[in-house]
């Protein structure tokens, strides 16, 4: 059974995104140079559906220090242990080891293989692969934060994390962080606008491409959305779109593949470029100055897909949601008879 399906409809979003420089183009089998489809205004076609899902981590492996890319040796053994390890029909271990699996291995579709880059982490900048330390400030109200959370997470809707509340995913980002499945992205393009539909949560986002045509206005200061303000331009043959306005909020917008955190102040800048027939790079740049004590930024490549996006209806029986308030209702009932 596939998790893929249908772009029905495209619904406003705001983020910023910003296409990468032009990566060195590719040859065809007929020794010429390759370059990207137009589209009828002549912009590099980015249309289609696109795979981003595979074995490499977000995050490098401390012990790989600065390196970049892994050897052909180290991508099959890399490859087979990576593949043991998050294998969830493993009946190894203690009862919690084979419960925290939650799913068996059907449910997900991680990929099956490293990155066509042979990246060894998404995480590009720092050199390290690890996400930068934060500020004093920003350190010390995560913690904060986060043994509030111990006792009161399930308070109420409010206080459980966002991709509980069918609010904000890694995958639907900005920036876009592939994760277990629903790593498919449905791009549309048409002259002055650029439509990104994101598998996870079905969220779209609505890209003004402001070259050659009157900007739009960004939205005012106290005006904060979820996914941000977006607004995208032409460099060469790379999108560039550039996110403001996101709304802040105690839990983190980053989803779960990373429980960071940002403010007000948080800024993206994607950039995605055609670098073969069946390629897409997308690289994303995350600055947030009072959060962070420098940007970090992640890259990938999205692989074209001859299958379609299905609906990924989140809000529609959400009974995970009511589950854990009403067991924790459950349980403070019981704890008042004691």
């Amino acid at each position: 059974m596939t998790h893929r399906g249908l772009f029905y409809f495209l619904a406003p979003a705001a983020l910023t995104v910003v296409v990468c420089a032009q990566a060195p183009s590719q040859t065809t089998s007929a020794g010429k140079k390759w370059s990207a489809p137009r589209t009828t205004d002549g912009r590099p076609d980015l249309g289609g559906v696109w795979d981003a899902a595979s074995m490499t981590p977000l995050e490098r492996p401390v012990e790989l220090g600065n390196q970049e890319f892994y050897t052909p040796e180290e991508i099959v053994a890399y490859e087979k242990k990576r593949g043991h390890d998050l294998n969830r029909d493993r009946r190894d271990g203690s009862a919690e080891a084979d419960l925290g699996r939650a799913y068996n291995d059907g449910w997900f579709d991680r990929g099956a293989h490293l990155a066509s880059d042979r990246r060894t982490s998404r995480l590009i900048d720092p050199p390290n692969g690890r996400f930068p330390a934060m500020t004093p400030a920003a350190a010390k109200k995560y913690q904060e934060i986060h043994a509030w959370l111990v006792q009161h997470a399930d308070d109420g809707p409010e206080t459980r994390m966002l991709p509980d509340r069918c609010l904000v995913f890694s995958q639907s980002g900005p920036p876009f962080l592939p994760g277990n499945y629903n790593n498919y992205y449905q791009i549309v393009q048409s002259p002055g606008v650029v439509a990104i539909v994101s598998e996870m949560g079905h969220q779209a986002r609505m890209i003004p491409v402001t070259n050659g045509i009157a900007n739009r206005p960004s939205l005012p200061e106290n005006m904060r959305q979820w996914q941000g303000d977006s607004v995208g331009h032409w460099e060469g043959e790379t999108l560039v779109i550039e996110t403001t306005n996101f709304r802040a909020s105690d839990q983190s917008r980053f989803g779960v593949q990373y429980d960071g955190m940002s403010d007000e102040n948080l800024r993206v800048t994607e950039r995605l470029t055609r670098t073969g027939p069946n390629t897409i790079s997308y690289r994303a740049t995350v600055l947030d100055p009072t959060v962070y004590t420098q940007p970090w930024t992640i890259e990938f490549p999205m692989e074209k897909s001859e299958s379609r996006v299905f609906e990924y209806a989140c809000h529609e029986g959400n009974y995970g949601l009511v589950g854990i308030l009403s067991g924790a209702r459950a349980k403070e009932k019981a704890a008042l008879k004691k």
